[in-house]
């Protein structure tokens, strides 16, 4: 590990939780470049769960909804 790595690293340790909770999403995500492999933090396994349950019991938005969202992508 570099020096400043280390040091960052560090200085992370007095941050906010929420700001922990940033780096740690950045490192992951780093991580899933570079081996293909992402790992879902703990609120993300949640929100996925929930939306497979709400699946099932057949609960979708509506497809204005649907239209809205894709017209923020649009260019």
């Amino acid at each position: 590990m570099t020096k400043t790595l280390r040091d960052l690293l560090a200085q992370a340790e007095a941050w906010p939780l929420e700001d922990q909770d940033d780096l740690a999403e950045y490192a992951r995500e780093i991580e899933a470049r570079r081996t293909g492999i992402y790992t879902m933090s703990d609120d993300e396994r949640a929100a996925v769960a929930k939306g497979l349950a709400e699946a099932d019991q057949g609960k979708f938005v509506s497809d204005e909804v649907v239209r809205e969202a894709d017209k923020r992508h649009e260019r």
